[in-house]
């Protein structure tokens, strides 16, 4: 992500097509709206990062089919010259050719065209460099058949684009998709707008549309007027290439009439990314004197942030964009009784509304303030923007405010995640501290003890899990287009995971999740495919959605370490004595509710299975897992123990007052839970608990375990007493739980724990 220096942020709307409401897929099951399909798609655009695109940010879905596109911006464009009247150098409209050629360059090797390339999406910043924007509507839109509206403007559409005409489905449950453009209508259209920039003015400003379609298509006319023009304002090389050989924006840039243009323009080189095999300390050094950074009072320390954290920080502080579309009046309610349809009375009269123009584009762009951002931060001293690592003082980031951030780290998660002060301090520290990886993985384990910032919680997982390496070659080298019998049965899972997500639900989703399913069952020949991998992936697909070989690296290292062998094609072992040390934890911890639960036999085969088989997954939703496995992460593969009787505590009396048709009844529907009061109570349980009451035959030696993916495999942040704790008899640790068994030897007896005692009386009985 480029920081956001000389742009601003923008927000823009459209419609997508709405479908019939009573028709189905092959499945059997709704149609998929066309929104979520373009939320789906427009995910991949929030990676395409370029000095000359607009970078993408986010984009919401609203009432009706409404979709709301946040990205970059930058108030001038290359309207604003032709407003001026005043034709553009020759100089000036080569530079601007060559930085519109690299925007389309890079957009080529990602496989998009832009198609609506006109004036007024090729934005200019505060240093004059050239921006392309709305590069990703035809992509996002699938070549414009999930919207109403044409893409593209028809004064710059290339000629064969216009012969085509506007394609759409006649069937809603086929994908049938117009013949895509290729990169040579883009050029097409570079060609027309640099005429316009030679001539000073637009070239279709007086003709009626029907005009300029019968103009365009009459190239011969045209040749001998761009020649004469071009001649005359010194541009006619460019308009020639542009206009007529039409090659690909790759080619063009080589050619010599950019010979001089090019050794200006540095070639661009995408960062290496945080799992890689490349080298990426190069942004990573400081000068000698860090009081230099934070020396001049008036910087702007918040535009050298990523316009993706902005965004977040903005959102935080109260940002909404379709309210900042309301105030505009770019979005207009309307009562219900002046949107109901057309309808005749008998002697054919018509009455009712027109065709609604807001379903078609509208390509205004609204710049969103960032004066309600800055003034919640202007309290944040320069100092935290640039936090020292190695000073073991303070676990948070100096500021002015230090106080107010040390309370705010005692208030509930929920808070914490709101609070636009502390979610800076804490994006600005796990984002150094994940550069440093895996030179800093001690302290990231540390600060995630406090709590994982939501915009960097999909790579503080894989760093907790130990993931390192070029985890792209290895995810690449896996075959993933051979059928295979277990692809059956993925795709029947997979419209039934997670699905009121609309991230998940949408196609892209269902093709992300069979990609990295079937990439793990195929790279694990010894294991197989059981119900309820899928619902283990989803966490790591939502977090990663942009990254399949990071969410395939987080699964393959989660499983080993929390489900050793639980997908062997003969479980029933490893599932067993799974579930019979989890009755020994719930009999350890509460006495009476276990007598009670195996009296009327609702013993832990009946309901806690999908738990641990799915890690929650399957009975939680996906905010709720994020929370548990922040502290999840942290843990061994006991810790699953400890939350499951976290959850039987919270419906204690509910469970003691019923039998066993209302207690199949209450897991059938589980009631709400409290995620931050289990994962409070879950991490007392683990310290109270001594090892020997989860020792498992069947768990992953911790040897084996700290080999496979270097992570811990202790809860030394928990309770560092305990972890020195040999395996020892039961009874003898929990005389006194979470102390060191060096202590039980020395110390005197002490009274043994109400639990115990009840627990040895149970025995006896």
């Amino acid at each position: 992500m480029f920081p956001l220096k000389d742009t601003e942020m923008g927000a823009s709307t459209f419609f997508a097509s709405a479908l019939p409401h009573d028709v189905c897929g092959s499945n059997g099951l709704p149609l998929t709206p066309n929104s979520i399909k373009i939320l789906g798609r427009f995910q991949i655009l929030k990676t395409i990062t370029h000095p000359r695109l607009c970078q993408y940010v986010d984009i919401t879905r609203g009432k009706h089919e409404r979709l709301v596109v946040a990205a970059e911006h930058c108030e001038k464009s290359l309207e604003d010259l032709l407003r001026e009247r005043k034709p553009v150098s020759s100089s000036r409209i080569l530079c601007i050719a060559y930085e519109v050629l690299q925007g389309l360059q890079y957009m080529n090797k990602h496989g998009m065209v832009h198609r609506a390339l006109s004036p007024c999406n090729i934005l200019l910043d505060r240093k004059g460099h050239v921006k392309l924007a709305k590069f990703g509507l035809y992509h996002m839109t699938a070549q414009g058949v999930d919207v109403d509206f044409p893409i593209g403007y028809p004064s710059y559409l290339a000629p064969e684009v216009i012969a085509q005409g506007i394609v759409k489905p006649s069937d809603h449950t086929q994908c049938e998709k117009p013949l895509p453009s290729g990169p040579k209508s883009d050029l097409w259209s570079l060609g027309i707008i640099l005429f316009e920039l030679c001539m000073g003015r637009k070239l279709f400003q007086s003709l009626e549309i029907a005009e300029r379609l019968k103009f365009i298509i009459m190239l011969g006319c045209v040749d001998d007027i761009v020649t004469v023009l071009a001649e005359e304002h010194g541009c006619l090389d460019i308009i020639k290439v542009c206009g007529t050989s039409l090659p690909t924006p790759e080619e063009l840039l080589h050619d010599s009439l950019f010979s001089e243009v090019s050794s200006v323009y540095p070639l661009f080189h995408k960062p290496a990314g945080l799992f890689s095999s490349s080298p990426r300390c190069a942004n990573l050094t400081l000068p000698e004197d860090i009081s230099q950074l934070c020396k001049d009072e008036d910087s702007d320390y918040l535009a050298e942030r990523s316009i993706e954290e902005v965004y977040y920080l903005w959102c935080l502080a109260g940002g909404d964009l379709e309210k900042e579309l309301v105030n505009k009046e770019i979005i207009r309610s309307k009562p219900p009784v002046c949107t109901l349809p057309n309808f005749l009375l008998e002697d054919g009269e018509s009455f009712g509304q027109g065709r609604d123009r807001s379903s078609l584009l509208d390509d205004t762009t609204v710049t969103l303030s960032l004066c309600q951002l800055r003034n919640r931060l202007k309290d944040v001293g320069g100092e935290a923007f640039y936090p020292l690592l190695e000073d073991d003082q303070s676990t948070l980031p100096h500021s002015n405010s230090s106080n107010e951030l040390s309370a705010a780290a005692s208030l509930p998660l929920i808070i914490r995640e709101r609070d636009t002060e502390y979610q800076l301090n804490r994006i600005v520290l796990f984002d150094r501290l994940l550069k440093a990886y895996p030179y800093k993985k001690n302290q990231i384990w540390k600060e995630a003890r406090v709590d994982i910032p939501p915009l960097l919680r999909g790579v503080t997982w894989a760093a907790l899990l130990g993931v390192e390496g070029a985890i792209q070659a290895k995810y690449d080298a896996i075959d993933k287009d051979t059928p295979i019998p277990t692809d059956r049965q993925i795709e029947v899972d997979i419209p039934r995971c997670h699905q009121y997500d609309e991230l998940l639900s949408s196609p892209e989703g269902h093709a992300k999740f069979r990609r990295v399913l079937k990439a793990w069952v195929v790279s694990h020949p010894d294991l197989v495919y059981w119900q309820g991998l899928d619902s283990l992936c989803a966490p790591f697909l939502y977090l990663n959605f942009n990254n399949e070989a990071l969410a395939y690296a987080c699964m393959s290292a989660f499983i080993p370490k929390y489900l050793y062998n639980f997908f062997l094609k003969d479980n029933s072992h490893v599932i067993q004595e799974y579930l019979t040390v989890f009755s020994q934890m719930i009999a350890f911890h509460d006495p009476e509710l276990s007598n009670h639960l195996n009296e009327i036999g609702f013993i832990p085969d009946l309901y806690a299975i999908p738990w641990f088989l799915t890690m929650f997954t399957h009975v939680f939703p996906l905010h709720k897992i994020f929370h548990l496995w922040d502290t999840l992460l942290l843990g061994n593969s006991s810790f699953p123990f400890c939350i499951g009787v976290a959850i039987l505590q919270q419906l204690r009396d509910r469970l003691l007052a019923n039998g066993f048709n209302e207690c199949i009844l209450l897991f059938s529907d589980l009631p709400e839970i409290d995620i931050e009061r289990c994962v409070r109570e879950s991490i007392n349980l683990f310290r109270w608990t001594p090892k020997s009451a989860t020792y498992r035959q069947y768990a992953q030696h911790p040897r084996q375990a700290s080999e496979s993916n270097g992570t811990r495999s202790s809860m030394s942040c928990f309770s560092a007493d305990y972890q020195e704790a040999p395996r020892s008899d039961l009874v003898t640790l929990a005389t006194n739980p979470g102390l060191p068994s060096a202590r039980h030897a020395n110390a005197e007896q002490k009274e043994t724990p109400k639990s115990l005692q009840n627990l040895r009386n149970n025995r006896c009985m």
